[in-house]
């Protein structure tokens, strides 16, 4: 956890209720709303905003007769069948996914002018069509045609409708390619399921990484066949001794298909050569001393460290790349590398240029906390800086630096997207020894020149982490991460012209109604005025 040693949060077990609490709405009563405002039109109520929104002619209406038609590709038939896997339950239409006939919706693979992930949608009383030069650039077309339609589309039994798509055209691309979100299943284990159910609310917003924490002192949750005892052992508790859990490997790879199936990409994490106690306890040889310390179900941080001088741990963290690299096709590994109290300045360097070469053997490409910049970080290799606005200048020009000679930037400032930061002081879950993170807060800033010195070119985008302290349940993913990834996504995705405090929180509030529809208990800041009705 990215935290000063020796912050303890309240415990899980006395937060459930007060969650309930907040979830009555008691605590919101007890705070005065943002003034209501004009609601934008549906074009105007994009997010994340889009590059270009022309609304302009009728509308096109979605009846018992539309079909969703694709070309021969299989990467859009797929897609269509997704499309028409959200729209069937509440619209009650068969919405039928043919390559055949005129009008309805139609999804189409272009060769054109798209930029990476980008796409065009054109909507009239005939017909709605999206063109993409990449299917994922196809499929992020398609959260644009879900934001277009009622909130209700989203709900799992039939509404009233009508189901009216506005008329118009949206041309849109990324700022940044790096858009991500971290899901620290090591403090808190969470199931295949509860990874997807987050998978998807990230999908709808155009993430496309997902970075998962799978090491860290209180549990070890992928397994490994060389080193067995990690996911057995080290993986079989948790904060507040509850317990546990780890992944199989056909477990972590069905996490993969299904975030590249919604055209996310999974970043693994091992993090080391602290945030070690699962695996110093699970095999003493990895200890200096040759002795296991105990499993760790607290919170303090910095304690532990693999034995930097010892050659198993070498063979270890090849074993370890080794079968994770194999079980993961996208390009990156993180390596952690933050808060290695335990570990010299003198170790911590040895020891990264040491394991940066085997994960770069393995075809992985490099990434690691910002501290990386205190080591000497692998060509190619990313960054992600987690300090704060009054983090010293001199490691953030350590950083600036790093940028400066070629390393890419990942952002994630702790006081502005930790998700698992307290919105305030009421806030029954999350830590605050980032401060209070309210909904304007997290947004209202710009990536490209946030850190000074770094050139807006290494920044390659942005991440919301969310520590799982205190987070245990989906319900406590939902009430942390929205409304505030939201505006992480927009930061990712919109150009900068497009950022604006008091237009976001409009088209913010109308996210609220969908939201409710999905199921997702989010956190009513009274910054938004959100819908009364």
């Amino acid at each position: 956890m990215r935290r000063p040693p020796g912050t303890t949060p309240r415990t899980t077990r006395l937060l459930a209720p007060l969650l309930l609490f907040v979830a009555a709405g008691a605590l919101a009563a007890a705070t005065t709303p943002a003034p209501a405002a004009e609601a934008p039109g549906p074009y105007g109520r994009l997010l994340p905003a889009p590059v270009s929104a022309q609304p302009g002619g009728s509308p096109y209406r979605i009846t018992n007769t539309t079909r969703i038609r694709v070309d021969d590709s299989r990467e859009a038939r797929r897609i269509g069948e997704y499309l028409a896997n959200i729209l069937r339950p509440s619209t009650g239409y068969p919405l039928p996914v043919t390559s055949h006939g005129t009008g309805g919706i139609r999804l189409r693979l272009a060769d054109g002018r798209f930029a990476a992930e980008g796409y065009r949608l054109d909507s009239d009383p005939r017909h709605v069509t999206i063109s993409a030069g990449s299917p994922a650039g196809l499929f992020h077309g398609v959260q644009t045609l879900r934001q277009l339609l009622p909130a209700a589309v989203e709900k799992d039994s039939v509404q009233p409708g009508p189901w009216q798509i506005a008329g118009g055209t949206v041309e849109d691309a990324p700022r940044y390619a790096y858009r991500g979100a971290m899901l620290d299943v090591s403090r808190h284990f969470f199931t295949v399921d509860q990874v997807k159910r987050y998978i998807d609310q990230l999908a709808l917003y155009k993430i496309n990484k997902l970075h998962l924490h799978l090491s860290d002192d209180q549990g070890w949750r992928i397994a490994l066949d060389s080193w067995p005892r990690l996911a057995t052992y080290g993986g079989s508790t948790q904060v507040g001794g509850g317990p546990g859990g780890h992944y199989t490997k056909d477990d972590y790879k069905e996490i993969v298909r299904y975030a590249a199936s919604r055209y996310l990409e999974v970043v693994p994490e091992i993090d080391m050569p602290g945030h070690t106690n699962a695996a110093l306890a699970s095999y003493a040889e990895l200890n200096c001393d040759g002795v296991a310390p105990p499993l760790y179900t607290g919170t303090d941080v910095g304690f532990s460290s693999l034995c930097v001088p010892k050659e198993v741990t070498y063979e270890f963290v090849d074993d370890v790349v080794r079968e994770l690299a194999a079980l993961t096709p996208g390009r990156y590994l993180h390596i952690g590398g933050d808060e290695a109290h335990s570990t010299s300045h003198a170790d911590y360097v040895t020891f990264m240029d040491r394991v940066q070469p085997i994960v770069a053997r393995y075809g992985k490409t490099v990434i690691g906390w910002h501290q990386l910049t205190g080591a000497n970080p692998a060509k190619g290799a990313l960054v992600q800086y987690w300090g704060l606005d009054r983090t010293s200048a001199e490691e953030k020009a350590r950083v600036a630096k790093a940028a400066q000679n070629g390393t890419g930037i990942i952002l994630s400032p702790a006081d502005r997207i930790y998700l698992d930061m307290k919105y305030t002081k009421e806030t029954p879950l999350g830590l605050s020894w980032a401060g209070y993170v309210e909904v304007k807060r997290s947004y209202d800033w710009d990536p490209g020149s946030y850190l000074p010195g770094v050139p807006a070119q290494a920044v390659q985008g942005v991440e919301a982490p969310l520590w799982a302290e205190t987070v245990s349940t989906s319900a406590h993913i939902d009430y942390m991460a929205f409304p505030r990834l939201a505006g992480v996504a927009e930061l990712g995705w919109s150009p900068a012209a497009t950022h604006d405090w008091e237009a976001y929180r409009l088209r913010l509030a109308a996210q609220g109604p969908r939201w409710e529809a999905l199921g997702i208990g989010y956190y009513r800041s009274p910054q938004v005025p959100w819908p009364t009705a």
